[in-house]
């Protein structure tokens, strides 16, 4: 199988917050993004997509305070966006913390991984509405909501229904013009770089530069302010 990366994902504590760090520190204001009604949260995208990352795209993300369905009882949020150290951090300024993977082969993704004794989660379905229609798609998210690896295993992504024909027909790309912000580098180091890396290659994603050393999740932008290094610092 074969992954690419599809989104790096940036928490902040709300969305205005989020709207206004990327406007200091890339430059840009995100385009419209829309609400993730079973996780309480919603969102704002900005396109960062090169030839070498097709796909690419920023996605900040918040819970959202007036969701109108409220997160079940015992519920997780994605992306581990209900645990204490990741609020208290990006409480303090919005951060990257993640990013996810697109796949054609979702499910070979996950046995792939739990081949190597990794728990990816399950696939859930989620869709939100956005100006060229319903975006559906089939994301791999733990019942606890956990990243893994301080964030720097992704989350497997597959885009459109589980039996359409173009998967990748209705992609958050199709909707967001170009926005002066590209996606140079990406690179990962962690204690554990070995799994990792066995990881990486078993759902086929090359690409990232991963060493061993302190969680770190270091991605580098082009933008109208130049040359811009965000890094996960381990949250």
């Amino acid at each position: 199988m074969k992954t690419q990366i599809d989104h790096l994902v940036v928490v902040a504590q709300t969305l205005a917050q989020g709207v206004a760090w990327c406007e200091a520190t890339l430059g840009i204001t995100p385009g419209p993004g829309g609400e993730h009604a079973q996780y309480g949260t919603h969102n704002r995208l900005a396109k960062i997509a090169t030839p070498g990352h097709q796909l690419a795209y920023l996605e900040i993300i918040a819970i959202n305070p007036a969701a109108k369905k409220p997160l079940a009882t015992g519920a997780a949020r994605w992306f581990d966006m209900d645990d204490a150290a990741l609020q208290a951090a990006v409480a303090i300024e919005p951060r990257l913390v993640h990013f996810v993977a697109q796949t054609d082969e979702l499910q070979a993704g996950r046995n792939a991984l739990k081949s190597l004794g990794i728990d990816r989660g399950p696939s859930v379905h989620a869709s939100r509405h956005s100006r060229k229609g319903l975006l559906q798609w089939q994301i791999t998210v733990r019942d606890d909501g956990q990243r893994l690896f301080d964030g720097a295993l992704p989350s497997l992504i597959q885009w459109g229904k589980p039996d359409a024909a173009e998967p990748l027909r209705l992609h958050p790309r199709k909707s967001l013009p170009r926005s002066g912000v590209t996606l140079q580098s990406i690179a990962v180091t962690h204690p554990t770089a070995a799994k990792l890396q066995a990881a990486y290659e078993a759902i086929g994603l090359t690409g990232i530069a991963l060493e061993t050393g302190p969680a770190n999740i270091s991605v580098t932008l082009h933008t109208p302010k130049g040359p811009v290094t965000l890094q996960s610092h381990g949250i």
